[in-house]
């Protein structure tokens, strides 16, 4: 990419893409959460300013480690009244520093720090909804309102939540090595709900969102898989790598050329990854044996019954639904619930799952997917004023532009089908 052609969305891509690795390196060089986050901020506008300019560097993530860091250290000396940054001319002009700083993020020294930040972040001292969320904030840069979004909770409480947890990170002084081995296998389940969450969030992502969230999926296979080295024999570590493959296997399917979301069923399965599909599936059959199955392992086998159909018609859903009611008892909760009605819409017909939904209400009402398959379960029994009405909450509720464009076509096909009556 030449200065010319540098853009915006580039840019931003690229800084997103950076961040989990450069912040989580320049929190192990200050060992101080604001600290780091500051330094990275710091970079970050430098960039926006240098890069078009000056060009993309050869390594966009040890760019902003060095330059992060310098800024940082520039903060101290002018609190100590030393020496002041170079100019900005010269650090956006790294050189040989930055080919040196490319060499070493390959090695073990710098490999595994994402992974520490993330053990630090679900540092037992904090609640573990607070520990999952500080972690998509530091981490991932997620906004608070997709933290929200994530937890089913409003923007303000998580604000809360995120806030509390940094302010006990900093005033009980943990510490920031990497955590022993009985520490990490105390702070697994947390790590691996971080984990999904990123995937999850980068999963959602659609239309230009895709630019800059979209490398989360492949970030959270990359830390899935550094987790499956530290847990080799642990099953549900094995699951969740083999969910998110599973998952992440139909990408290039899920959007047509428009941008528009393309449904499971009428994906061509032809575009699926099928050599991520034999690797979730690998995992699948080697986790099983160990016969202790949990909520990522079930999950994955959900994903696997999809995955292995050729054609939409041939899948499984009375397999399906088995494997939703095991998750229920596993790992119980209303979007659990909501996921299985669509299995039982299949076995059972749309009247059973409609009435499966309908007590979840109260709990959903902010969920997009509730409305949607409502508005879809309502459509199918006939009933087309109530479906338009939960079409229409659905669209108000839409995360995308492509959900709410999927939406807005069963609107459309409900008003041609009123003017012809």
């Amino acid at each position: 990419m030449t200065i010319a052609n540098i853009d915006a969305a580039w840019i931003d891509a690229a800084l997103t893409a950076a961040r989990p690795q450069a912040l989580a390196a320049l929190l192990r060089y200050f060992r101080d959460l604001d600290t780091a986050e500051e330094a990275f901020q710091d970079a970050c506008l430098r960039a926006l300013k240098a890069w078009p300019k000056n060009g993309p560097p050869r390594d966009p993530t040890a760019w902003l480690i060095l330059v992060g860091r310098n800024a940082a250290l520039d903060g101290v000396r002018k609190q100590s009244k030393s020496a002041p940054l170079p100019p900005e001319e010269l650090i956006s002009d790294l050189e040989d520093a930055e080919a040196a700083l490319v060499d070493r993020l390959d090695g073990d020294h710098y490999r595994d720090d994402v992974l520490r930040l993330l053990f630090i972040c679900c540092h037992p001292d904090l609640p573990a909804t607070q520990q999952v969320a500080v972690a998509l904030r530091i981490v991932s840069g997620l906004s608070v309102r997709q933290i929200a979004r994530a937890f089913l909770v409003g923007e303000s409480a998580m604000e809360q939540r995120i806030t509390r947890a940094k302010a006990r990170i900093g005033a009980a002084d943990v510490p920031f090595g990497a955590p022993d081995a009985q520490e990490r296998a105390a702070r697994l389940n947390t790590v691996a709900a971080m984990v999904y969450l990123v995937f999850n969030e980068g999963y959602s992502a659609g239309g230009q969102a895709l630019l800059t969230r979209g490398s989360l999926c492949g970030e959270a296979i990359r830390l899935a898989r550094l987790l499956l080295r530290l847990f080799p024999s642990e099953p549900e570590i094995m699951g969740l790598t083999a969910l998110l493959l599973l998952q992440h296997a139909r990408a290039p399917a899920r959007f047509d050329a428009e941008g528009a979301v393309v449904l499971l069923e009428d994906q061509d399965r032809g575009l699926w990854n099928g050599r991520m599909i034999a690797e979730g599936l690998a995992l699948i059959d080697k986790a099983v044996r160990h016969r202790r199955p949990g909520p990522y392992l079930v999950q994955a086998a959900i994903a696997a019954e999809h995955d292995r159909a050729e054609r939409a018609e041939e899948t499984n859903w009375t397999r399906i639904d088995l494997l939703y009611g095991d998750l229920e008892q596993l790992a119980p909760s209303p979007v659990v619930t909501l996921n299985r009605a669509v299995a039982v819409s299949k076995v059972a017909g749309p009247g059973a799952a409609l009435a499966m939904i309908e007590p979840l209400a109260p709990k959903l009402s902010g969920y997009f997917h509730f409305f949607g398959l409502k508005g879809g379960l309502l459509l199918q029994l006939g009933r087309k004023d109530e479906a338009r009405v939960a079409f229409d909450q659905a669209i108000a509720l839409a995360n995308t532009a492509a959900e709410a464009a999927h939406i807005r076509l069963h609107l459309d096909r409900l008003m041609k089908e009123s003017a012809g009556q």
